[in-house]
């Protein structure tokens, strides 16, 4: 988000120098889609913060669901081939804290058991509510019933939040064609492959060692999950796709776009190209906004995690969420990291205020026996200074972008 934050910045030199056209070119690049209404009308789910309206999400933190659609329209089947429906096997709350310090992403696998609210399609439609579903059903319960993205989305954030009690600011999908794009946009991301992997169905065949990926090897790597150096879990590929993201970062926080007119151009090309989004997030003022507020954040504080899950009892192909999970949802409800850790500060020491000498005044402690000895009153030495501590240990599995495995060895 860094790197971005530094890339949208340039956004605002281009307007300076009467390259509005070109902005222009980007907004709409961004298909925009509003839900608020349809969640509006969905009881028990968490309210929004109360916000500043000059400034919406200044001192609040922001919550995002990014979706990866298996969209196989148009230049969607090229890539990966021909076939009805559309599913979101990649989805992730990403938190942005409101210090701007921390962007938390935790991946949802796929195949964990659910429950599915009712949702609301932009025809006014309902569907069924659907129990001990698959997650990413949500998704493709609302693309089959209302056949668009807005039907989709809806049906997954309204379950996102139902079952996690934290407030979904928008929405965010990315498909196939836009993620080779941004990735071939900076030249492609550093990345150490311990094993040879050859997975025909994701179009992937990668030596092992040091290599910088493509798009198409990158799209491939975050799709593979059968295959020669594969072993065909879900969770398995979910690390991988956290590694990729993380080494994503890296390269765009080791770039400097703003120097590179060309490369900038095409990176915010491909990037809006691939959005299809929420409208708060569909607008290239607000994303740029979000964007510089991050900009001090460096590759330790971008965290990733997986939702701590357990083979389910019904179906061993299947997952459910073990009680930890309800932890880290509790902790990014309430803006805390996710990890735990929390600083705990200690009452401070107050110091006695002695009575002046010679003071007149009379109160009742003045009608004491006058023989009753005055007690002697020391000075107390400077309260030291609290330490934080950490409430409990990490989550098993939290990694930062600072920890992705980018270079062999």
């Amino acid at each position: 988000m860094r790197g971005i934050s530094l890339v949208l910045a340039g956004t605002f030199a281009f307007i300076a120098t009467g390259a509005g056209a070109v902005i222009y070119k980007f907004q709409n690049n961004i298909e925009s889609i509003d839900i608020s209404d349809r969640l509006a009308a969905v009881e028990g789910l968490p309210a929004a913060p109360t916000a500043d309206p000059e400034d919406p999400k200044a001192g609040l933190p922001v919550n995002i669901l990014l979706m990866g659609s298996d969209d196989r329209s148009g230049e969607n089947a090229t890539i990966g081939g021909d076939a009805g429906g559309m599913r979101s096997d990649t989805t992730i709350v990403m938190h942005i804290s409101a210090d701007r310090s921390r962007v938390e992403l935790v991946s949802i696998p796929r195949d964990s058991l659910v429950d599915i609210p009712s949702c609301e399609m932009t025809d006014g439609s309902m569907t069924k509510p659907r129990s001990n579903a698959m997650f990413n059903s949500a998704f493709a319960l609302g693309w089959d019933t209302g056949g668009d993205i807005a039907s989709a989305a809806t049906c997954a954030m309204v379950t996102v939040m139902s079952l996690t009690d934290v407030y979904l600011d928008g929405f965010v999908v990315v498909d196939f064609a836009g993620f080779q794009s941004m990735i071939d946009a900076i030249g492609g991301v550093p990345m150490c492959i311990p094993e040879a992997i050859v997975a025909p169905e994701a179009d992937l065949n990668l030596e092992a060692g040091q290599q910088t990926l493509n798009g198409a090897q990158a799209l491939g790597l975050a799709r593979a999950r059968k295959g020669t150096g594969l072993n065909g879990s879900d969770l398995t590929r979910i690390t991988r796709q956290q590694e990729l993201l993380g080494a994503t970062a890296k390269a765009l926080l080791d770039q400097n776009l703003l120097t590179d007119a060309p490369g900038l151009l095409q990176f915010l090309n491909a990037a809006t190209s691939s959005l299809k989004a929420s409208q708060n997030f569909a607008s290239l003022q607000n994303l740029s906004g979000l964007a510089l507020s991050l900009r001090g954040l460096d590759a330790a504080g971008i965290n990733f995690l997986t939702v701590p899950v357990a083979d389910a009892p019904s179906d061993k192909n299947r997952v459910v969420w073990t009680s930890a999970a309800d932890t880290i949802w509790e902790n990014m409800a309430a803006d805390r990291p996710i990890d735990g850790s929390t600083p705990v500060e200690e009452a401070p020491v107050e110091t006695p205020q002695l009575p002046a000498a010679g003071a007149g005044t009379t109160d009742a402690a003045d009608t004491a026996p006058a023989d009753t000895a005055t007690p002697e009153v020391t000075t107390p030495e400077a309260a030291p200074q609290p330490t934080p501590t950490t409430t409990s240990a990490p989550p098993k599995g939290l990694t930062t972008a600072a920890d992705t495995l980018v270079t062999c060895g």
